[in-house]
């Protein structure tokens, strides 16, 4: 059973936008926190975004400024709004839901992930 499905990537250029849209059952999105994870080839998969039930985000170092994460709790649904892609930005981009607090993020459920992919 699906719960958790990533849209929105493909191919773009360097400096360009995109919008990746994450939806979850209701079940799932409700009183969770959901996050942006990243994973580039050869690399380990990376927390880039979180925002939690009440709408509080945060940030990796490397995203802050270009992407920007919201919620829409009436369609069930994260987005993330990606500008200024970088080449390094390249990844498969997957959405978990989960509980956060003191500073970590801890994910239940995942989705099957998105390519984005950037080029030079």
């Amino acid at each position: 059973q699906v719960q958790l499905v990533e849209s929105g990537g493909g191919l773009v250029q360097a400096g360009g936008s995109l919008r990746l849209s994450c939806a979850a059952s209701r079940s799932i999105f409700s009183n969770r926190a959901i996050g942006w994870y990243r994973q580039a080839p050869g690399k380990q998969r990376e927390l880039v975004a979180i925002i939690t039930n009440g709408g509080r985000t945060s940030y990796h170092d490397s995203v802050k400024g270009r992407l920007t994460i919201s919620r829409d709790n009436a369609q069930n649904t994260v987005y993330l709004q990606m500008n200024s892609l970088k080449v390094e930005d390249t990844a498969v981009y997957y959405c978990a839901a989960g509980v956060s607090g003191l500073g970590s993020f801890r994910p239940s459920y995942w989705g099957q992930g998105t390519q984005v992919t950037v080029s030079s």
